[in-house]
């Protein structure tokens, strides 16, 4: 596959000639004749002045600032003078609010500067987290190869982190590790794939598939909320059938669960993969959304991936509190969608923190500081589903249910059987009616006979849309 140039990603991306540079002619004269040379050869060789372009630009009419790399251009690498171009481009674009879209191809400090160009890294950290602290968006793009002290800084520390297929991205240079220890480093490890399915990073992107994802990324984080569509469902609802009934149809093959919501509710989405931090469970589902017109982030607990063999362990929780992170620093609503039998029960889940996470996710969900809205969409088992419970609105369906164990666990503890599971539903007030007397639930999508998923899910939007649309307001 080709490598793209600084100038090709420009523009693939930006709209056509709104690119402005914000780059100034850099001085040369203090350097040695030696790397003069070396660096007059790599701007013949590269076609740019520097191993990053910095500017601003349109893309579909939006203003962004781009900061792009170029690996002609000695490797990539980051002198003193390429940083002093990001940090400005960064401190200039957080100035004027403008997203920040950066994408790396280098390996790393260059080592004709040494140290004083590696301390700069801290220089690139510093405004990044200025611009993330000012509400604003950054999204990256990593490029083969994204290697040193570029991965372990700006290259790490997006909103959003996408890579080229195939690319080679990592801490450590293979072929330094291959001299320094006399063996080859082990294939697969530093690849954009294996990163992706290790929660590192978000996805793996073709270049040509780039601007329909950052416009996609862009409509959810810049653009304001949109029409709602949806009907709501607001006839009375009435209780007309046991907590027991409503638990066998809220574990029934047929639920719709986040999945639906997002597919039928959502007109643009996201999807965000793991922790950042070399985890991934695929029991917690987190987006960005624009859940009936209503941009939002979006935590879910996937009912079709919590089995006994793959319960939803501590990873899934950090990846929700991922979700929270984002939502507040981005300054989005947050969406928390309820749907599982149980968090894992095991020595692994023990040591994971499984306790201390669903502390920490009841802590963070009861402080955010931005409008949220839970829904209770079927199953809601354990401390697991109490975790994304707290929020400013919550909305339950008909059928949904909260118990602190499964009511065959229930049973079991106070009457060292099974056989009362039943019983054990309708004394512990699971029900959503029992939740919303009690002033637990605000608000009941009603399950008429002959629903649909598409239909629940629809409306289980609606409602959503509608209750984001009153919060922002308010």
């Amino acid at each position: 596959m080709a490598h793209l140039t600084a100038h090709d990603l420009l523009a693939l991306v930006l709209d056509e000639g709104s690119f402005e540079s914000w780059d100034e002619p850099i001085d040369h004269s203090r350097l040695d004749a030696g790397y003069r040379q070396e660096l007059a050869a790599a701007a013949k060789r590269a076609g740019t002045d520097e191993s990053v372009l910095t500017g601003r630009g349109l893309m579909h009419g939006r203003p962004v600032a781009v900061v792009v790399n170029e690996f002609r251009f000695l490797a990539g690498s980051i002198g003193q003078a390429a940083a002093a171009r990001i940090v400005a481009a960064v401190r200039r674009a957080t100035a004027e609010g403008l997203p920040v879209l950066a994408t790396t191809a280098s390996g790393g400090t260059r080592m004709q500067e040494g140290t004083p160009a590696f301390v700069r890294m801290v220089d690139i950290t510093r405004a990044i987290m200025d611009h993330r602290a000012a509400g604003l968006p950054y999204l990256i793009y990593l490029r083969h190869p994204t290697t040193g002290g570029v991965f372990a800084s700006w290259g790490s520390l997006a909103h959003i982190t996408i890579a080229e297929p195939g690319a080679l991205i990592g801490f450590l240079g293979p072929k330094v590790y291959e001299l320094l220890e006399g063996r080859p480093f082990p294939p697969g490890v530093q690849t954009a794939e294996n990163l992706a399915d290790r929660g590192i990073i978000d996805a793996v992107v073709l270049p040509d598939e780039l601007p329909l994802m950052v416009d996609r990324a862009l409509g959810l984080l810049v653009d304001p909320p949109s029409a709602r569509t949806r009907t709501r469902r607001t006839s009375e609802v009435r209780r007309e059938r046991t907590a027991w009934q409503s638990i066998q149809i809220t574990r029934g093959p047929r639920r719709a669960g986040v999945r639906e919501v997002l597919r039928y509710g959502s007109d643009a989405t996201v999807r965000l993969q793991g922790t950042e931090r070399g985890e991934r469970d695929s029991a917690m589902i987190v987006a960005l959304a624009r859940i009936d017109g209503q941009p939002c982030v979006v935590i879910g607990q996937d009912r079709t991936t919590q089995t006994r063999l793959t319960p939803m362990g501590p990873a899934a929780l950090r990846e929700a509190r991922r979700g929270m992170r984002l939502a507040n620093e981005l300054r989005l609503p947050l969406v928390s969608l309820i749907d599982t039998p149980g968090a894992e029960l095991s020595p692994k889940a023990e040591e994971g923190a499984i306790a201390g996470e669903i502390a920490r996710c009841v802590s963070s969900m009861s402080t955010m500081r931005v409008p949220t809205v839970s829904v209770l969409l079927g199953q809601g088992c354990g401390g697991g589903a109490l975790a994304l419970l707290p929020a400013d609105v919550v909305i339950a369906t008909e059928n949904a249910w909260l118990s602190p164990l499964p009511p065959e666990g229930a049973s079991a503890i106070v009457h060292g059987d099974l056989d009362h599971a039943e019983q054990m539903a309708h004394d512990q007030h699971v029900t959503a009616h029992d939740l919303h007397a009690a002033g637990t639930v605000h608000h009941i999508v009603p399950e008429p006979a002959g629903d649909t998923v598409e239909g629940l899910a629809t409306a289980v939007a609606a409602e959503i849309g509608a209750q984001l649309e009153a919060l922002v307001a308010r």
